[in-house]
């Protein structure tokens, strides 16, 4: 398995906590970045696209209501599939051997403990 691209773990990180349509994948990342990451809409279905070629994201057959109510066929949701949940998983734990090896070279302090 190669590294996934950021972007890509963004999403499969969004989609792990339940199936999303492609608006409330945008909010949800922007929020865990604090607003410092801002997907624009043509790389995130970009991103999707690929994510669903590679087998780690699927369409399902739900969809959003818009803001009186009805169905919103444009709005398609997406979940993670266990290929996705796995390979996330592996990417979890690269980056985290990553941020390990930079506390070890005094990079970032290591946490504090209560």
């Amino acid at each position: 398995m190669t590294a996934l691209r950021p972007i890509e773990f963004e999403i499969l990180l969004t989609l792990a906590q339940g199936e999303c349509h492609g608006y409330a994948i945008i909010r949800e990342t922007e929020a865990r970045s604090d607003g410092t990451l801002r997907l624009e809409t043509g790389t995130l279905y970009r991103a999707l696209r690929r994510l669903v070629a590679e087998g780690y994201a699927k369409p399902t057959s739900r969809h959003a209501a818009d803001p009186e109510g009805h169905d919103d066929e444009r709005r398609r949701y997406y979940a993670i599939t266990p290929l996705g949940k796995r390979t996330a998983a592996l990417e979890a734990a690269r980056l985290a051997r990553l941020v390990a090896a930079a506390r070890s070279a005094r990079l970032i302090p290591k946490p504090e403990r209560p």
